[in-house]
C-alpha cells in the first residue's frame, strides 16, 4: 500500500486544518502516517481519533522555533527513520520548522524518490517585515525549494513569491483558498435562533458583543484592542454595556491576563480558552476583531464572515484576499487602536437594515473559500504527485 506522512509542528493542527487531505489521500489508497510533537499542542483534540480515522501517528519532537537547533536536529533524525521505516512515498509538510524538516528528511533519503509538497500556511517573510526577517526566512524558503515538488500557498502574495523559485524538476506551485472552509457548518443562523443563543450566553439584548478567536500571542495582537476599549473610555462610552471574549490558548495567557488587568477591563473582558467549534459565538458577536500583525489567510476571520459576523480586520496579505470594506467589516493599520474605533463607530453609524445587509454579505462573501474548492485543487496536487 502507499503511504503518506503528513508532518507538522503541533499535533493539533492536523485536526484542525488537514482532515480534508486526509481524507483525499485515503481515497487515493494512502495509509496515512501524521509527525508531530505531542507536547505542543495550540488545538485541543482527542487522541483516540487518530485510531478512529485510521490514522497513524508518530511523536517527534519538532520545536516550534527554528533556532532550537539541538532539539530539531534530532527530529530530523526520527522523521528520516519514519520515512525509511515506513516506506513513505509522499510527505506533505506543513508550517515553518515541519517544512524545513520534512523537505530536508526526504532530502537525505538518496535511494528512492520520495515526492514531497509543503503548504505554507503564511511565509515568514512579506511585505512590511523587518530586513533581517526577509534575509532569513526568504533565503530559507528559497534553498528549500529545490527539495519541493509542489508548494501549495494560501494567498496571492506568497503564491507570486513561490512562483519565484527554483523547485524539483517538473515541480508546481499552486493557490488554494484556504484549508477550506466548512459554509455548512458555520452558517447564520435565524434572528430567532441568534437570540435564544445570546440569551444563554448570558448577553442581554443591549449588549455589545465583540469577539477574537485565535492564539496567545504577540503577532495576533490583542492589546490593540484592549487599548481601543481604553479610548472609548475615556471619551465616555459605557463599557458596562459591553462584552469582549477572546478565545484560544498560547504563550500570552498571563501577560494578556495581566494587562486587562493593569487596564482595568476584568469587568467586560474575558479569557475563554480554546474553544473547539465556535460556529454559536460567531453568531452571537455583533462584531469580530482580527488585529494580527501577520496572517498567511485567516480562517478565523472567514468562519465569522460565513456566521455573518462583520470583521474588523488588520490590513496584512491574508485579509486582503476576503476583506472588502464597508460591505463586510473594516480594514486598519495593525498596531493603530484609534483606526480600530472608527471602525467600530462607522458600524454602530449604520441602521438597523444596513447592519443586517451587511451581515447578509459577509457570508455571501465567503463562497469562493468553500472547502470544495481546495478539495479539488488538493486532490489534483496529490495526483499530479503521485
Amino acid at each position: 500500500m502507499k503511504k503518506a506522512l503528513i508532518i507538522t509542528t503541533v499535533s493539533g493542527f492536523l485536526f484542525k486544518f488537514e482532515r480534508q487531505n486526509v481524507k483525499a489521500l485515503q481515497e487515493l489508497g494512502y495509509e496515512v502516517h501524521y509527525a508531530a510533537n505531542a507536547s505542543q499542542q495550540v488545538y485541543e483534540f482527542d487522541s483516540d481519533e487518530f485510531e478512529r480515522q485510521g490514522i497513524f501517528f508518530h511523536p517527534v519532537a519538532i520545536h516550534k522555533s527554528p533556532f532550537s537547533v539541538a532539539a530539531n536536529t534530532r527530529a530530523l533524525r526520527q522523521l528520516e527513520a519514519i520515512i525509511r521505516e515506513e516506506q513513505i512515498s509522499l510527505v506533505h509538510c506543513h508550517t515553518p520548522v515541519g517544512g524545513l524538516l520534512g523537505r530536508l528528511a526526504a532530502h537525505r533519503i538518496k535511494d528512492r524518490n520520495i515526492k514531497v509538497i509543503y503548504t505554507a500556511h503564511g511565509f515568514h517573510f512579506y511585505k512590511g517585515c523587518s530586513a533581517k526577517d526577509y534575509l532569513i526566512y526568504h533565503t530559507v524558503e528559497k534553498f528549500l525549494a529545490r527539495y519541493t515538488d509542489a508548494i501549495v500557498l494560501i494567498n496571492r502574495e506568497d503564491y507570486d513569491s513561490a512562483c519565484r523559485f527554483r523547485l524539483k524538476k517538473s515541480g508546481k506551485v499552486y493557490q488554494i483558498p484556504g484549508v477550506g472552509l466548512d459554509r455548512a457548518f458555520f452558517a447564520p443562523m435565524t434572528q430567532e435562533e441568534r437570540s435564544r443563543t445570546r440569551d444563554s450566553l448570558g448577553l442581554s439584548r443591549d449588549t455589545t458583543f465583540f469577539l477574537s478567536v485565535g492564539e496567545l500571542n504577540a503577532n495576533k495582537n490583542h492589546t490593540v484592542i484592549l487599548d481601543m476599549l481604553c479610548l472609548m473610555r475615556e471619551r465616555g462610552d459605557d463599557l458596562s454595556r459591553f462584552r469582549f471574549w477572546i478565545c484560544g490558548n498560547g504563550p500570552d495567557h498571563e501577560k494578556l491576563r495581566q494587562e486587562i488587568s493593569r487596564r482595568n477591563l476584568e469587568q467586560m473582558v474575558s479569557l475563554k480558552g480554546y474553544v473547539a467549534a465556535p460556529a454559536d459565538l460567531y453568531n452571537a458577536a455583533d462584531l469580530f476583531f482580527f488585529p494580527s500583525v501577520r496572517e498567511g489567510l485567516g480562517m478565523a476571520a472567514l468562519e465569522a464572515l460565513s456566521c455573518g459576523c462583520p470583521v474588523i480586520a488588520a490590513d496584512n496579505r491574508g485579509s486582503r484576499e476576503y476583506m472588502q470594506p464597508g460591505k463586510n467589516g473594516y480594514v486598519c493599520r495593525p498596531s493603530m487602536p484609534q483606526d480600530y474605533l472608527a471602525a467600530y463607530d462607522a458600524w454602530r453609524s449604520l441602521s438597523g437594515t444596513d447592519k443586517q445587509k451587511m451581515r447578509a454579505f459577509c457570508t455571501e462573501s465567503t463562497e469562493r473559500f468553500d472547502r470544495q474548492y481546495t478539495a479539488q485543487i488538493m486532490q489534483n496536487v496529490y495526483r499530479t504527485a503521485e
